[in-house]
């Protein structure tokens, strides 16, 4: 647990401690971001407010080593931006103060749970470069311009790199479910992808649906 105000930090640590979990702590940014490199932890609690280096600036450092230890961030900020700002520096989860510890206790199980896949704030598949923070699309380095709706569909196929993924599913993610869609709409924007990213960029697998190709940057 990175958090500076000592109070709430032991009154955590008594109360996880009962439940059966082994807590550290650490009180400022450096700190906590030194204990989470070199220790072996299930989870980590970070504050946003942290002397010598914010929360997100330990969540930064983390991911970028390729660290992905699932990470809960706190914070005193309740705006939606902050949240946002929170989850798109890597952050798997976010809890607002006052916080019921109830809720805390259940987002801990949650996250260790889901375990410590890699979970990039930049998604990179062969040649493609997209952030979802800034919803910038690159391709070999040069900026990709794409509707709302042709971005959507791409990331939720980089997030899905060499998988196959239904004309339904796709519906059902990137577009509206509750609208009666027709499902030719999905061939159209696969077509727009293609003439923006290249013919290859998504494979059409006959009978099942499509696949993002998985190849080497040019």
């Amino acid at each position: 647990m990175v958090e500076d105000e000592e109070r709430l930090a032991r009154a955590l640590q008594r109360g996880l401690t009962a439940e059966g979990f082994v807590v550290d702590i650490a009180g400022t940014g450096p700190g906590g971001l030194d204990a989470a490199r070199h220790g072996q932890y299930d989870a980590v609690i970070l504050d946003v407010m942290l002397p010598g280096l914010s929360g997100y600036r330990v969540i930064q450092a983390l991911r970028a080593d390729g660290n992905w230890v699932p990470v809960l961030m706190l914070s005193a900020k309740d705006g939606e931006y902050d949240q946002a700002d929170g989850l798109d520096a890597g952050a798997d989860d976010y809890l607002t103060k006052p916080f019921s510890y109830v809720v805390l206790l259940a987002k801990i199980r949650a996250l260790l749970r889901r375990g410590a896949p890699e979970r990039p704030a930049v998604l990179r598949v062969g040649a493609l470069t997209l952030d979802p923070a800034s919803r910038r699309v690159s391709r070999d380095g040069d900026p990709v311009n794409l509707t709302l709706r042709e971005y959507a569909l791409l990331e939720y196929l980089m997030r899905r790199p060499g998988a196959v993924v239904s004309k339904i599913e796709l519906l059902d993610h990137v577009w509206d479910a509750s609208v009666d869609t027709d499902p030719n709409i999905v061939e159209v924007y696969v077509g727009y992808l293609r003439r923006k990213l290249g013919r290859g960029a998504v494979e059409t697998v006959r009978g099942a649906g499509y696949r993002l190709a998985v190849t080497e940057p040019a």
